[in-house]
């Protein structure tokens, strides 16, 4: 099989993979000289929130001034509020991939939604829907679950792919019987998920929906099975420690705050308005206003924390203002705790072949990144992934006993 390389590069918000998949990109179209025609490289965002265009700030897009020339694909070509899925991406993504192993031209994939990532590098992970219009056919047990459920619940089932995400904070009574119902069809996968944590819930049954089967039976199957690499993949992860993190990021909300962030929040409540008025215009039964911070653009980190602060605001707003201090810290928080999952999620799904520290970026970060690159396109010897006393601890699978949490209602 022909040589398909394809650089990727992972990590928390605010580490600095752009910079890094800039600098490579950089490299390797001014200075590397390998074999087999290679040079050159394009950038391919996968970083969910940075699809849609327009609201720079709020989606923390590299300034188009710092971008030094490099081509950035799948970033900015999706209108805010519009669905664009896993699916979709990994389809455009390859097909971008495709054209650039025909140019000769190295793919390079930086983004924070490692999700979208590992569905790119490893093939038979997503799930596809039947034939359209069609229902797979249930096995018998599952179907007898199904057909058990009690009225509320099967017409929850019944009208899945018609309803919007419902958001727990707002509308807890659907939240919880959207767990329900999964409880009833995959107990397994039930107990992964609080029933707060919706959508994971909502994906579990659109997996019931969309392949007849349960998904804890899926995920048992792709355990039993080698993830297949669709290319010759190098991988960095870009690392800080957290403290250095946690004092990177809270200043990094500040400066988003001086650069207008506030003012593309606004911009945001004024789509999701129209859209809601849009929704019920065109529904009986009125807007849904339960998906306001759960879809698309609306789950951008700040656009919650900062809504209800605007919504009441009569002036201008005003830093010294306690309810201004509120949302800046609860975004501040909210952009650690992703910070945090974002960690969980590389260690435990995808694990990369590098890890670099970005705490002294040219010595620990660019040089060798450069140099394992150039490794990696002349097919030399390449150092271990665990060449580093950092790297042993983060590419070290933990296994935690099981807890159980029981939420009073």
């Amino acid at each position: 099989m022909s040589f398909r390389p394809l650089i990727a590069v992972c990590g928390t918000t605010g580490v600095g993979k752009s910079q890094l998949a800039i600098d490579l990109a950089l490299y390797l179209k001014n200075k590397f000289h390998g074999e087999n025609g290679w040079k050159g490289a394009r950038i391919i965002n996968s970083d969910a929130m940075q699809v849609y265009a327009g609201l720079d700030v709020l989606t923390n897009k590299m300034p188009e001034s710092e971008q030094a020339g490099v081509e950035h694909l799948l970033m900015g070509f999706k209108h805010p509020g519009e669905q664009y899925v896993v699916g979709q991406w990994v389809k455009d993504a390859m097909t971008a991939v495709t054209t650039m192993h025909a140019r000769k031209e190295i793919p390079i994939v930086v983004g924070g939604t490692s999700y979208w990532l590992q569905h790119l590098l490893f093939s038979d992970r997503l799930l596809h829907k039947g034939v359209e219009g069609t229902a797979p056919q249930a096995d018998d047990g599952l179907q007898h679950a199904i057909n058990s459920l009690p009225h509320n619940l099967r017409d929850l089932y019944d009208n899945l792919s018609e309803r919007e995400l419902p958001a727990s904070a707002d509308l807890p009574e659907n939240a919880f019987a959207m767990h329900e119902l999964l409880n009833a069809l995959d107990p397994a996968m039930a107990a992964r998920w609080h029933w707060k944590d919706t959508r994971k819930v909502l994906r579990s049954l659109c997996i019931v929906k969309e392949s007849g089967r349960r998904p804890s039976e899926i995920l048992r199957e792709q355990a039993r099975t080698a993830s297949l690499s669709r290319y010759d993949s190098l991988c960095f992860w870009v690392h800080a420690d957290r403290d250095v993190l946690n004092e990177r990021l809270c200043m990094r909300v500040d400066k988003m705050l001086e650069q207008g962030l506030l003012d593309e929040v606004r911009t945001l409540m004024a789509l999701a308005k129209e859209d809601a008025d849009e929704d019920a215009s065109t529904s009986s039964s009125g807007a849904d206003q339960s998906k306001e911070f759960t879809s698309s653009i609306y789950q951008s980190i700040g656009y919650r924390e900062f809504h209800g602060y605007l919504s009441t605001l009569t002036g201008h707003p005003d830093a010294s203002d306690k309810k201004y201090q509120e949302a800046a810290e609860n975004m501040k928080i909210s952009t650690r705790q992703y910070a945090r999952r974002q960690v969980s999620w590389i260690r435990n799904k995808l694990i990369p072949a590098i890890q670099l520290d970005a705490e002294s970026w040219a010595a620990n970060v660019r040089d060798p990144a450069v140099r394992i690159t150039s490794d990696f396109l002349c097919g030399r010897p390449m150092e271990s992934p665990l060449s580093s006393d950092t790297a042993r601890e983060l590419l070290t699978v933990k296994s935690l006993p099981s807890k159980y949490v029981l939420c009073p209602l």
